[in-house]
């Protein structure tokens, strides 16, 4: 069974593409400029007045894209619930992933593994990274990734915060669903080890990047699918753990691609 995407991309964009990119980049950028020192201000009350203040953030984001037409469609297990933590497995399609994520998942307050180099230039988002609680990873240095992994993992347990981890290691930019690299996955299960896995597919958000935000194109449908809790045992084997997750997830692109075993 493949997971390749099945709609061809188009060789320029539309005029209709450019008409609504203007004000969603407006809006976009004038969240996340105002949202800056918001956070720095909720920070000084605590790290959960920060938090709830990215979360207002991530809602916000998913708003403004729908002014590009983004439409947004979400599957989610009655098992997912509210105020709950969790370590959330998923496919990785776009930076994009992260907001839409965050507001989707809200008053579960995820944490994501990210790249160090984001924590510095970018309003908002650099000083999420850097102050609320994330893993900031340097990925020519194993030791430090894992340690920061590992580091997060506790947190999310010890906090009751939910964990995101992308066993992809990076975005997929076509769509297709890439090879697991487990061991940063396998770090994070062993950290918190009585925190459900949640399997989650993201589908669609690659598109709202097709031409890197120059323009965004109109109307894209991106799909998540929030699946069942798994319980967590002592004796699990991990990377079979693993493996499971991404067969489900390959199997929710497959289904919202019409792809027949």
């Amino acid at each position: 069974m493949t997971t390749e995407p099945t709609e061809a991309t188009p060789v320029k964009p539309r005029l209709i593409d450019w008409i609504f990119t203007v004000p969603f980049l407006f809006t976009f950028g004038l969240l996340l400029v105002v949202f800056d020192p918001l956070q720095r201000i909720a920070r000084l009350f605590g790290q959960r007045p920060q938090e709830a203040t990215v979360g207002l953030l991530q809602l916000l984001l998913i708003q403004a894209f729908r002014l590009a037409g983004m439409r947004l469609e979400v599957e989610r297990s009655p098992g997912v619930e509210p105020a709950t933590p969790y370590v959330v497995i998923s496919n990785h399609q776009s930076m994009l992933d992260i907001p839409i994520f965050g507001g989707l998942l809200f008053t579960n307050y995820p944490k994501y593994v990210s790249k160090k180099s984001l924590a510095r230039g970018i309003p908002s988002i650099s000083y999420n990274l850097k102050h609320g609680g994330n893993a900031l990873i340097d990925r020519d240095d194993r030791d430090q990734a894992q340690a920061e992994i590992r580091a997060l993992g506790e947190r999310a347990q010890r906090r009751g915060v939910t964990a995101v981890i992308y066993p992809e290691g990076t975005r997929s930019r076509d769509g297709a669903l890439g090879a697991f690299k487990p061991a940063g996955t396998v770090t994070l299960l062993e950290a918190a080890p009585d925190l459900p896995v949640v399997p989650t597919a993201i589908d669609g958000s690659w598109q709202l990047l097709r031409y890197n935000l120059l323009p965004v194109p109109f109307g894209v449908r991106v799909r998540v699918h929030f699946g069942d809790p798994i319980a967590r045992h002592p004796d699990e084997d991990k990377y079979e753990l693993i493996e499971r997750v991404r067969r489900l997830i390959e199997a929710d692109l497959a289904r919202w691609r019409g792809i027949k075993d």
